[in-house]
């Protein structure tokens, strides 16, 4: 298990940033800040602590370091303040996020109104409705799996999923096994508007966390472990609507038919580089398919059971 630091101060910051072996510049980059704010960090030494969102993306790099970047990182911060904790698993729940009666998840409300979509950033109307706040989770499609008997997803060991993965995004389903799940739940998939408004935002941002490509916010090929991780990890590389994992760690299945049989995928996944993951990239396959890097969310307009 990874340190962790609760909280970070300016001392441990520059810590890192020696582990990382990184310039300032590179370094504010891939937090997703900007230079003259880690040289403040640094410059206040332990009289100073980020702010939360700013320490969630700390703690998302720290859990990233190598074996030999975490030992320099160890060497050089005191004592005192490392632990060996694993991240902070409580849920952040927002003003207008609430518990789905049937199955259970956080959805957010979405409210109706025009947002900028697509490459070219075309104003869009969309209607109001609910979006899980997470993808859903192994633990999540296990009681799907128990109340109706349907087919478990292939990397499960049994009728349950692993323990290590239950908080990872469950995989290996197709549209029509998220299909089923979304009708048991009484909801349905997003369409690809839904899913995109909800990423980014109503003014069209280019990434859920805003205009600054920061690969640190989410799980992309290259800089995530070459897997699933808790769809609740990355915490500052949430959507304005305080959506998590909408770049990033799985693709999404969509109701969006492209061609009959063939619906859109949102989102990218951890095999995916992360200049091809903006919210706006299109993404298809067909009805059956089956992949290690695709699962999906669900959305409604109401909350009745």
């Amino acid at each position: 298990m990874k340190a962790m630091l609760h909280p970070w101060t300016g001392a441990e910051v520059r810590s890192l940033r020696n582990a990382r072996r990184m310039s300032l510049r590179d370094f504010a980059a891939h937090l997703g800040v900007g230079v003259r704010l880690v040289s403040k960090w640094e410059s206040g030494g332990a009289d100073i602590k980020p702010r939360a969102v700013n320490q969630a993306a700390l703690d998302t790099s720290l859990q990233r370091l190598d074996p030999d970047e975490e030992l320099r990182f160890v060497e050089a911060v005191d004592p005192a303040v490392l632990g060996e904790v694993a991240p902070e698993a409580d849920v952040v729940v927002q003003p207008d996020q609430v518990r789905h009666p049937v199955d259970g998840t956080w959805m957010s409300w979405i409210p109706g109104s025009v947002y900028l979509s697509g490459p070219q950033s075309t104003p869009t109307w969309v209607e109001g409705f609910f979006l899980d706040v997470y993808p859903v989770t192994n633990a999540d499609y296990s009681r799907f799996v128990a109340a109706t008997d349907h087919r478990p997803p292939q990397h499960w060991e049994s009728s349950t999923p692993p323990t290590a993965i239950a908080d990872h995004p469950v995989v290996w389903v197709s549209h029509d096994d998220a299909t089923s799940y979304a009708r048991w739940a009484h909801k349905q998939l997003p369409s690809a508007g839904q899913w995109e408004k909800a990423a980014r935002g109503t003014s069209g941002g280019t990434w859920p966390w805003g205009s600054q490509p920061t690969p640190a916010k989410g799980n992309f090929r290259g800089v995530g472990p070459g897997a699933t991780t808790p769809v609740d990890r990355y915490k500052s590389g949430v959507s304005p609507f305080g959506i998590s994992d909408m770049c990033g760690n799985c693709w999404e299945w969509t109701s969006s038919p492209t061609t009959p049989g063939r619906y859109e995928l949102k989102g990218s996944a951890f095999t995916s580089p992360f200049d091809r993951c903006r919210p706006e990239q299109f993404n298809d396959a067909g009805h059956t398919m089956l992949d290690d890097d695709t699962g999906f969310r669900c959305a409604t307009v109401d909350l009745k059971a």
